[in-house]
Parts: structure tokens; C-alpha cells; sequence
């Protein structure tokens, strides 16, 4: 009988006490009871081509009909999503909720944010067209195949797609009167963002982050605490800096803002960060209409835990005939157990704050993820990617360290372009992709991040060395 584990609470208040969870309508979170049992790859079967099967869609979705996000003001996707926090904490969701809300509606800050995105982001990043990427796939097959371009959010401010939702939500958190902003980050992108966006707004920025990240992304911490930042050091990984994040937060309510650069975690945060990184999306349909006059036929992005997969496939959700196709970390292999593959292997259960999809063993115990790229190790997924995941919507499928760290390579010495190891994941499926495809079809994959953070560890892996 498939079953719903239930993870941890989001965190507890200093004192360790036990909370009971409760959603936000103050709902016992005894998920053995409200949640449906688990569709398993066992129950249906299906076969995408070419690609690593994550997930046997619903034969209750009917292909024809357009396929709308569910949500209700309990943040909810299908049965993915919610409140699951301790009571402490549902009164601050409920009011972030309304700030985030009142700043959606007002024109003043749409502005400000669309002047700061132009004139201090970058925006809009280009949509480029990879030729020679493309070539080098179409000289495998007689001269045919997709064209590959590429949307180029390593060029935004501070080199990631995590500046559109860091500056929009420090925004928020001065317009809320908070004095401080608290984060964590796993590969730094999200943590250097966040700095920067702190400094521009004279906020005071404190960083968690996991020990073993900030020895592989030791450029990033530097420049973090550049721009004024203190940095936290964790014991563990980027999920443990989370839980400290949310404790740091809880400490002092008034004062601190926490801003989740992930799209995981208790309603609104998902719907936050999705919503300020669906600039991706819109500027890519409107890229794609200019450019070769239609819309993509597949698009592509790594998965960590969903803020760029999200941020570009949003705004092609009802379009039926553009393919999502999300490539999570497969590290040493799904076989080897240590990967951060949780749509691929995971189970449904609760975890900081939200029900989704986790890496988790019989004991409902939460699996340490693994990858390569520390942007991707995170045991969990964000829930609105679960709710694509089981509706069927969206694919899924892995790529492992090596197939990355082969597609970082290829696109330096193809196109000129140094990608970071989490969307060089991204890239490694084209080899399965693209033989799949017809000819002038056409592919956008995210360049979600810069790779220079990531050349320490490319090069320790001894790619470049000389034979």
C-alpha cells in the first residue's frame, strides 16, 4: 500500500518543546488520513523517449483539455503545497502573504521593480541562439535536428536567475519595515544575490550555509561578505543551513525577514519565488515570437529544487504543445543512492513546511542528497514541480556528475560560454533529447548561472588536464 511519510516540522522556536503541525486552517497534519495514496511507477506504465523515467502521468488528465494550476488560498497545488508549520508561525505566513499580495497589486512597486530588474538586474537577458551546440548535435544525423538556444540568466547581476526573486523579495521586506534579511544558499548564487540586493537597499543580510558548500564555493563566499553579508556557517548540507535560516528567523520576528530563494517551504514562499522568476518565461515567449515567430517546442531546465525550472516553464504551462522537461541531479548514479533525484525516487511526505516529493528511507528518515553541483542537493522539491510531476504536465528525467561535468565542457568549447554545474545538468540531457526530435524543432534550455564558482571543482575532477 503506497503511503504519505510526514517529515519534520519547518523548524521549532528556541525552545525544544514539541509543536504540532497544523496547515493554516489549524488542521492536524496527520497525513495518513488527508493525503491520497501515491501513484507509483508500478501502477502505470509509460515510456518517454530516450529519457530516464521519472514519473507515470495520470490517466485522469485528458491531453485535450488545458491543464490549469490549481491553488486556493492555502497555497495548494493538487495535493501538493500548504502550511505545515508550527503556530508560531502561520500568524507571519499569513501577514507575508498579504504583503506579498498588496505588492502584486500595486502599480508603484511593479514599477520600481521593473526600472531595478532593467537597470540594475540586466533585464531582459538574451535568448541566444547556440549554433554551433547545435551543429555539433545535427552533424550526428545527416545535417538534422533542433535548434538549441539558450536563455542566458548567467549574464543577470551577481551571474544566476536568483537576483529577479532576491531584489523583489528585499523589496517587500523594506516595504514591511524589517531591518534585516536572513537566507541560506547551497551553491552561493542565491546567498550573493540576496547580499546584493540587501546592500543596494541599506538591509542588514545574514547568510546560512552549509560547511562542505563554502569550502566548493569559496569565491562566493568572499564576494558574499564583500557586499557586507555575514556568512553562517553550517554543519551538513543546504538543507540543514535552511532549518538554521528559519530558527535565525523565528528568533527575532519583528525584526528579521526571511527570504527563501528556493521554491520550497510553507505557502507563499513557492508562489513567491515562482512568481518573480516567471520573468524567465515571459521574456522567453516574447524572445521566441521575435526571433523565429512561434513559441518553443521543448524547453529545458535543471532542478534543484525549482526556482528556475519553474521561472521559465510557468509561463508555458497551458501551452499543451510546448514539452517541459525537468533534468534533476543524478550524482553517482540513481543505483548508487547518492543523488538529489527526489521526483525520480522520492516519496510524498511533509517537509519544511510543505507536501511534496523527498528523498526519504522506509522510517520516513530524509536521504543525504548528492550531486556535484551544490545548488542541487537538497532532499526535497518544490511543490507546485510535484503537482507537474504526478498530473503528467511536465517530464522529468536525470543527468549524473559525469554527463555534466561533459556538457560544462562542451558548451565552453562550443559556444564560449562557461555554464554553472546545475545548468550544465540541464545541457547533459540534450544527448538523449535531441535524437528524439524533429528537425528544426525548436529547444530553449535555461542557462540558469555562471560557471566560474564551479571551476575549482571542474578542475579538481581533472576535465581540463593535459594527456
Amino acid at each position: 500500500m503506497a503511503w504519505c511519510k510526514l517529515q519534520g516540522a519547518i523548524v521549532s522556536c528556541h525552545s525544544r518543546t514539541r509543536h504540532e503541525l497544523t496547515d493554516e486552517k489549524g488542521a492536524s497534519s496527520r497525513l495518513l488520513e488527508v493525503v491520497q495514496p501515491v501513484v507509483t511507477r508500478e501502477t502505470i506504465k509509460i515510456m518517454l523517449p530516450e529519457l530516464t523515467i521519472a514519473y507515470v502521468p495520470s490517466t485522469q488528465i485528458v491531453e485535450s483539455k488545458p491543464l490549469p494550476i490549481p491553488t486556493s488560498d492555502s497555497g495548494k497545488f493538487g495535493r501538493f503545497g500548504g502550511k505545515f508549520v508550527p503556530e508560531t508561525l502561520v500568524a507571519c505566513l499569513n501577514q507575508l502573504e498579504l504583503h506579498f499580495e498588496n505588492a502584486l497589486r500595486d502599480q508603484l512597486f511593479q514599477a520600481e521593480l521593473a526600472v531595478a530588474l532593467r537597470d540594475y538586474v540586466g533585464r531582459e537577458t538574451p535568448l541566444y541562439h547556440a549554433e554551433r551546440l547545435s551543429e555539433y548535435y545535427k552533424s550526428m544525423n545527416n545535417g538534422k535536428g533542433p535548434d538549441i538556444y539558450l536563455k542566458r540568466e548567467d549574464l543577470s547581476h551577481t551571474g544566476s536567475h536568483k537576483m529577479n526573486n532576491a531584489l523583489a523579495q528585499s523589496m517587500i521586506a523594506k516595504r514591511m519595515g524589517c531591518k534585516s534579511v536572513v537566507t541560506a544558499t547551497g551553491s552561493g548564487q542565491h546567498g550573493l544575490a540576496t547580499a546584493a540586493a540587501c546592500a543596494k537597499l541599506g538591509l542588514d543580510c545574514t547568510v546560512f550555509m552549509a560547511a562542505k558548500d563554502m569550502q566548493r564555493q569559496s569565491s562566493n563566499v568572499r564576494l558574499i561578505k564583500l557586499l557586507g553579508a555575514q556568512v553562517e556557517k553550517v554543519e551538513g548540507g543546504f538543507k540543514d543551513a535552511a532549518s538554521e535560516a528559519f530558527r535565525y528567523w523565528v528568533g527575532d520576528l519583528e525584526r528579521n525577514y526571511h527570504l527563501t530563494g528556493s521554491a520550497v517551504g510553507p505557502h507563499p514562499c513557492p508562489a513567491m519565488v515562482r512568481e518573480f522568476q516567471s520573468v524567465i518565461g515571459k521574456e522567453t515567449r516574447i524572445q521566441a515570437l521575435e526571433k523565429w515567430g512561434g513559441k518553443p517546442d521543448v524547453v529545458v531546465a535543471c532542478v534543484g529544487t525549482g526556482s528556475n525550472a519553474l521561472g521559465l516553464f510557468h509561463e508555458f504551462i497551458d501551452d499543451r504543445d510546448v514539452r517541459l522537461i525537468g533534468v534533476e541531479a543524478g550524482g553517482m548514479g540513481l543505483e548508487s543512492g547518492a543523488h538529489s533525484s527526489s521526483l525520480t525516487t522520492g516519496e510524498v511526505g511533509v517537509y519544511h513546511g510543505a507536501i511534496t516529493y523527498l528523498l526519504q528511507d522506509q522510517d520516513g528518515q530524509v536521504i543525504q542528497p548528492h550531486s556535484i553541483a551544490a545548488g542541487m542537493e537538497y532532499p526535497g522539491v518544490g511543490p507546485e514541480l510535484s503537482f507537474l510531476k504526478e498530473s503528467g504536465r511536465a517530464e522529468f528525467c536525470v543527468a549524473n556528475d559525469q554527463e555534466a561535468l561533459h556538457a560544462y565542457e562542451r558548451l565552453c568549447k562550443l559556444e564560449g560560454i562557461v555554464p554553472s554545474l546545475e545548468a550544465a545538468h540541464a545541457l547533459a540531457i540534450l544527448d538523449k533529447l535531441v535524437p528524439t526530435l524533429h528537425n528544426g524543432s525548436k529547444v530553449v534550455v535555461n542557462c540558469s548561472g555562471r560557471g566560474d564558482k564551479d571551476a575549482a571543482t571542474v578542475f579538481n575532477r581533472g576535465l581540463f588536464d593535459e594527456e
